[in-house]
């Protein structure tokens, strides 16, 4: 098979896993409405109203999306160098809470040219940070997906304790605002249609680094190295690849990443940060980068869609639980997860066919 065949069937098999995902989330939702005794599709006409019907509920998805684009690119990171990042809440959560309180801690007069990119970095190095713990003990031989699990607990239990101990207001679960210049502006700045949503300039920062990222990784060393071990870590380890500090690499980048979503919380939405803010977009992001298939668009139509359900569930809250939209997501894991390698299947053996002939 030449190398343009295989891309071809690569990316054949992605569009056929994605419309096979989405197509199966359509009829678990039309299913539930069904029998949570409503309508499919007046319940399908409102939540579009509210999401994809109005500008205001266009600015809301988006809002939406924007930290899952961070924590897609994570987990998809971690996943090109076999490894599982399931602790992208708790770095999250960690990074957030250092951007809150450090914002808050700049002196007032501190310029945004200073306090933007400033903060940038404490967010990447507070969620490498805490990603380290994992990224060590990988080294060791414990598996990534316990250590992660356990160091989000740890991080729900620090962050409380941090605010408890005088990091948050008194009487209150936030921090003070961050100093006004460290705020990202509203994209209803530049479009006006925008007006009333939450979304912001993060989303236009979050885009760009999903596509400079994904630009990087392929034609690094360190990027194809860590595709490599994912592959056959023995022969990289007899062929001179330092296994473990590329896995390592992987791990602390993945953890780098899913702290800059804040951004598109702390600093583009609120301007301080209170318990709780973000949570869930961490378990989320492993099913954007699951659907997203490593590819700029695949995350980016992930991150909608399932920033669209988080949306469309407050939209239809008054017929049918929000919750319905989680058993939604966790289909869509499923179904792509299981016609994945079902759909590839058959398009390799198609090609054979063809071939044949």
């Amino acid at each position: 098979m030449s190398a343009r065949t295989a891309t071809r069937l690569a990316l054949e098999a992605d569009i056929w896993t994605i419309a096979a995902g989405t197509a199966v989330a359509q009829i678990a939702f039309a299913t539930l409405v069904w029998l949570y005794g409503d309508s499919p599709r007046a319940m399908t006409m409102l939540m579009v109203e509210g999401t994809w019907g109005s500008a205001y509920g266009i600015g809301q998805v988006m809002f939406k999306a924007t930290p899952l684009l961070f924590t897609g690119l994570a987990v998809h990171v971690g996943l090109r160098a076999g490894l599982f990042n399931v602790g992208a809440e708790g770095q999250l959560a960690v990074a957030s809470l250092a951007v809150g309180a450090i914002g808050a801690w700049l002196p007032a007069s501190t310029p945004a040219l200073v306090a933007v990119p400033l903060l940038v970095v404490v967010a990447g190095c507070v969620g490498a940070s805490w990603a380290a713990p994992a990224a060590l003990l990988r080294a060791v031989g414990a598996h990534e997906v316990i250590s992660t699990i356990l160091l989000n607990r740890v991080a729900a239990a620090l962050v409380g304790l941090l605010l408890g101990l005088g990091l948050a207001q008194k009487g209150a679960v936030r921090t003070p605002d961050v100093v006004p210049h460290a705020r990202l502006a509203r994209l209803d700045r530049l479009i006006p249609s925008f007006e009333g949503s939450a979304v912001s300039t993060a989303v236009l920062i979050g885009v760009a680094t999903v596509a400079i990222t994904l630009w990087i990784l392929p034609r690094s060393r360190a990027g194809r190295e860590q595709e490599l071990v994912a592959k056959n870590d023995e022969a990289c380890f007899v062929e001179g690849i330092p296994v473990a500090w590329r896995r390592a690499q992987a791990l602390l980048v993945s953890g780098a990443l899913a702290g800059l979503a804040s951004l598109g919380t702390v600093l583009g939405y609120k301007g301080y940060y209170e318990q709780g803010l973000g949570a869930g977009a961490g378990f989320a992001g492993l099913a954007v980068a699951i659907l997203g298939r490593g590819r700029l668009l695949g995350i980016v139509f992930a991150a909608l869609l399932f920033g669209t359900l988080a949306q469309g569930g407050l939209a239809i809250n008054a017929h049918v639980p929000a919750e319905v939209m989680e058993v939604i997501q966790g289909v869509v894991i499923v179904a792509v997860a299981l016609g994945d390698a079902r759909i590839r299947s058959w398009l390799t053996s198609k090609l054979v066919v063809l071939g044949a002939r």
